[in-house]
């Protein structure tokens, strides 16, 4: 008897024909030897079957490969995933995680199985790719008040990272690795090693800022000269920390440890007086 065959363990799930050419994209950037989660991807084609004249609706081609992959990006309608998931989900041990993205790549939705089955992480990573905002609104992430802007020069390691991160944390009395939410860095060290291997160690998500976007907000209060001739933009820690925490204030101005640069962010106040305000309208 042949052993068998192992299944990919990323589904692709394009909802409209319309759609293909983004999850022939995410199956290039994701999948494979060479993309960012160095596994394999199956990319599904459900309006072939209906051409062909099926009596199966997507619907319940989709109930069918459910169980087939650890983990599913829909590229569609949230609603319409919450449709083709109705009565599938069982427990969220065991559960797939499922991203929803929609068809511009405009979000990256955590849907299913946030933390044990990956979603949170997969939407970051789907975001990394597209440029995609990640939702994510899992309680765990929700209340937790800060985010970290990193920079940092070519290959820095993970040491002088975590190094960096402790020095600037240190300056902000009753601050923790626990309280962060995400790291925010700039597009050119999405693929920064050391930057993904911290990550990675702590279980924090990546969110990757566009050059474009940096540029547009002068948000540094210690530009620096050489990011400015290198890269383009007078900085990188503090404007990238503040766009990923739109209602945050910035806790710590940049600090800089043997080539890596930190700010950070604290969001705890803004969200906390919102709803404050919710129950106190007057």
């Amino acid at each position: 008897m042949n052993p068998p065959v192992a299944l990919p363990e990323l589904g692709l799930w394009p909802v409209r024909v319309e759609a293909a050419p983004l999850a022939m994209y995410l199956q290039d950037r994701l999948g494979g030897p060479s993309g960012q989660l160095r596994q394999s991807c199956q990319l599904y084609q459900p309006w072939l079957n209906s051409e062909a004249g099926t009596s199966q609706s997507q619907r319940q081609q989709f109930a069918l490969a459910y169980r087939r992959h650890r983990q599913w990006i829909m590229i569609g309608a949230t609603g319409i995933a919450v449709r083709f998931l109705d009565g599938l989900p069982q427990d969220k041990h065991s559960d797939p995680a499922v991203v929803v993205v929609d068809e511009a790549a405009r979000f990256a939705i955590s849907l299913l199985a946030g933390h044990e089955g990956g979603a949170n992480s997969l939407a970051f990573r789907v975001a990394q790719v597209t440029g995609a905002q990640p939702v994510v609104t899992t309680a765990t992430e929700a209340v937790k008040p800060l985010v970290l802007g990193i920079g940092c020069r070519k290959l820095a390691s993970v040491e002088q990272i975590g190094a960096a991160v402790a020095q600037a944390l240190q300056q902000c009395p009753g601050a923790t690795l626990a309280q962060v939410r995400e790291v925010a860095t700039i597009d050119l060290k999405a693929e920064e090693p050391g930057l993904l291997a911290f990550c990675a160690t702590h279980g924090l998500p990546l969110r990757v800022i566009a050059r474009e976007q940096i540029a547009q907000r002068a948000w540094v209060g210690k530009p620096s000269e050489w990011v400015r001739q290198n890269i383009g933009v007078d900085g990188v820690c503090e404007p990238a920390a503040l766009i990923a925490s739109p209602r945050g204030r910035l806790l710590l101005g940049k600090t800089a440890l043997d080539g890596v640069t930190v700010a950070i962010v604290d969001d705890g106040e803004g969200w906390r007086s919102f709803i404050e305000n919710l129950h106190d309208p007057a």
